[in-house]
């Protein structure tokens, strides 16, 4: 006697055809029968407006945010060098800075 999952197999190995010939066969880019030039066929959906600046699109980053990763890369730097300077001095290498001693 076949149990269940022999006879759901087969239906299912169908249905992910069938579902990846959907995905597979539909054109999913803008076929550039607007173009201005050759290359530049981008057209913003109706009621987008020209400049994005000051409209509701626009996403007013707050400067702070945008700061977080430099000043996260000059720590990593800082620590780097801490890390560096101790090889250098005893040959041997610390990762834990906080093992380090105070210079």
């Amino acid at each position: 006697m076949k149990s269940n999952t022999a006879r759901m197999r087969i239906p299912l190995s169908l249905l992910a055809i069938g579902v990846a010939a959907l995905c597979g066969g539909q054109a999913l880019a803008y076929d550039g029968t607007k173009c201005k030039e050759a290359g530049n066929c981008w057209e913003p959906k109706p009621g987008y407006p020209e400049t994005v600046a000051g409209s509701k699109y626009d996403p007013k980053h707050n400067p702070n945010e945008l700061n977080k990763q430099s000043v996260s890369i000059t720590a990593m730097e800082a620590r780097n060098a801490q890390r560096v300077a101790h090889f250098k001095k005893t040959g041997k290498f610390e990762y834990d800075v906080a093992k380090l001693p105070k210079p």
